[in-house]
């Protein structure tokens, strides 16, 4: 197959403008719809196939065999339309605004047994098509299929051949458009002979009616023509479970151990007192816990290039995830189509890349780093070439099978041109403003030149441990609203509740910040200091969970199969949870952080 290249119209379109498109996922027609008088072409597009349980597989409706004009003509797409794999191209259905037709004739057609086993082959994977009549879509299935009776075993194929389209209208605007197959019968593919060929004839019907909805977005509130479920109720169970965690969490934080702290501080402050009104040893004799590591608790970590390349990127994807779920709040752009989200997050991604310059660079800088351009192109790496291999392989394999998902080569010159011009300059200004706004790191303790031994750790402090605690909490409390997003980025539910959504983000960064608190101080209880490191991997690992959780659903919980769908589902999986553990990464590092300057400020020392 072919993959169709980007329409030229979007050469001579200006970059700014673009940008400014995507900020409010801008699709034609949606705002703007056409006008038509009595009588007036209404243009249907062909758009696209696919197995309905494999969202991300599509393909052009005309690789069927199916009633195909000799000259194909497309459609120029936003990129939106693009991303989110549309392919529309002009179909030989005669449309006229408010003129009903019965019975017409669509096209006759001879099929080879080859093309009629391509159509059950589709038919039998639950292949629907959609098309695009003013901007509205239209889906159905290609054909029917009914399995009956054990013994005998029955099997039946059909194909569709007659379709009903039914068209609302207010005015001179088209409100509403449907198809249906009611009260048809589909046309049988079974019994045909290898040298046999099967005569077909498509026929449609077209019933106009007048509404009085007089906006299309009312219209659709109300019923989309039911092709794709939707979920509108409030997960309770989630909102409960997360709410219970927390509180355990925060109150364990806030009473726990800040008591133990308390007592801490008080023994090892009257401690202090009494060294100094005695012999005048040293003050360390004799002590233990946290107090005895105030020397080495400040020394900076192996790979600070890297930790800090982690802090930066992981602030941006705070940032990143907080405006997309604020953007979906205040209907910024289209929820009910990814290619619309898609762009939103591309752009969003290029725009905050000056955090994640600033972050790491200003900390870097801190922790006396002098490396500072290496920094800056470790950070900008750090997830984009990721991403960039990840998007190579899946893009490979829909292009190797043919698929509308794969993206033109104009579309991905686009894209990388938004990146350099965008997203890789933000990141080296946000850079430099971090470098030169730095301030040398204000450590309460003063830091040996030589590192104290660390004495032998219990099973239960060890870094594995500390990862499966501190990443099991975070993701239980989003572990039943993660299967309602799973089910609308790969499956056909629709999630609205973005609400519920933001409040269960905050409860998420909320429990990774409580429970890296708590193990960074059993960790500094232990006389053990290497915290850098350990508090980024201990709730950061909730992204392994989440990959985990992934394998279990496209086991378990969808009814994905394929190679395309398989190497698309388990590659951006990865990232996905790669995203969760440089964003949790971050709040736990922040949050160890600020909890260890908080009590060695308070530690009465010498």
């Amino acid at each position: 197959m072919t993959v169709l290249e980007h329409p030229r119209s979007w050469s001579c379109q200006w970059l700014p403008l673009l940008i400014l498109l995507l900020s409010t996922g801008y699709e034609p027609g949606v705002e703007g719809v056409t006008h038509y008088k009595a009588g007036d072409p209404v243009i249907l597009y062909v758009n696209k196939v696919g197995p309905y349980h494999n969202p991300q597989e599509t393909y052009h409706y005309y690789q069927l065999p199916v009633c195909c004009p000799e000259k194909i003509r497309h459609k120029s797409l936003s990129l939106g339309e693009v991303l989110d794999g549309d392919r529309m191209a002009e179909s030989l259905y005669e449309i006229r605004f408010r003129e009903n037709m019965e019975k017409r004739i669509l096209c006759h057609m001879q099929l080879s047994s080859t093309q009629v086993e391509q159509l059950r082959q589709a038919i039998e994977e639950l292949y629907y098509f959609e098309f695009v009549v003013d901007d509205l879509p239209l889906r159905g299935f290609v054909g029917y299929m009914e399995e009956s009776g054990f013994l005998p075993h029955s099997h039946k194929i059909g194909l569709w051949t007659h379709l009903d389209f039914h068209l609302e209208f207010h005015g001179d605007r088209i409100i509403f458009a449907n198809v249906s197959v009611r009260d048809v019968k589909p046309h049988s593919l079974d019994g045909l002979r290898p040298d046999e060929f099967l005569g077909l004839t498509h026929t449609y019907s077209v019933r106009w009616s007048e509404t009085s909805v007089e906006h299309r977005s009312d219209r659709r509130r109300g019923d989309d023509g039911g092709f794709f479920p939707r979920t509108l109720e409030i997960h309770w169970l989630s909102i409960i479970n997360s709410m219970v965690l927390v509180f355990l969490l925060v109150g364990f934080v806030a009473v726990i151990l800040m008591r133990v702290l308390r007592n801490d501080l008080a023994r090892y402050n009257l401690d202090e007192e009494t060294t100094s009104a005695g012999s005048g040893d040293d003050f360390d004799q004799g002590d233990n816990g946290w107090k005895i590591i105030h020397t080495d608790v400040f020394r900076f970590p192996p790979y600070r290039g890297l930790l800090c390349a982690v802090l930066g990127v992981g602030a941006q994807f705070l940032a990143l995830g907080t405006g997309i779920i604020v953007m979906a709040l205040l209907g910024m752009f289209n929820v009910h189509r990814h290619g619309a989200i898609n762009s939103a997050a591309i752009l969003l991604y290029a725009l905050t890349c000056c955090i994640s310059g600033y972050v790491s660079s200003h900390f870097y800088r801190q922790i006396g780093g002098e490396r500072w351009v290496w920094n800056i192109i470790l950070t900008t790496s750090l997830f984009s070439v990721p991403f960039f291999l990840t998007w190579s392989v899946v893009n490979s394999v829909h292009w190797a099978n043919g698929s509308t998902q794969a993206l033109p080569a104009t579309t991905i010159l686009l894209l990388l041109t938004v990146w350099l011009l965008v997203g890789f300059p933000l990141t080296v200004i946000g850079g430099i403003f971090g470098k030169n706004n730095a301030s040398p790191f204000d450590a309460p303790c003063r830091t040996k030149n030589i590192a104290r031994e660390i004495p032998p750790q219990p099973w239960y402090k060890s870094t594995l441990i500390h990862m499966t605690v501190g990443g099991f909490l975070p993701f239980s409390a989003i572990s039943v609203e993660l299967y309602y997003i799973f089910a609308t980025v790969w499956g056909r539910e629709q999630y609205t509740l973005y609400g519920i959504l933001f409040f269960v983000f905050a409860i998420l960064l909320s429990v990774g910040a409580c429970i890296s608190i708590a193990l960074t101080y059993f960790q500094l209880s232990g006389e053990d200091y290497r915290w850098w490191w350990r508090s980024v991997l201990s709730v950061g690992s909730t992204g392994l969970f989440i990959f985990l959780y992934s394998v279990f659903y496209y086991a378990r919980r969808s009814n994905m199969s394929g190679p395309v769908q398989t190497v698309e589902f388990f590659g951006y999986s990865l990232l996905t949870g790669y995203i969760f553990f440089l964003m949790l990464g971050t709040i736990s590092f922040f949050s160890s952080l600020k909890f260890i300057r908080y009590i060695y400020v308070n530690l009465k020392m010498d």
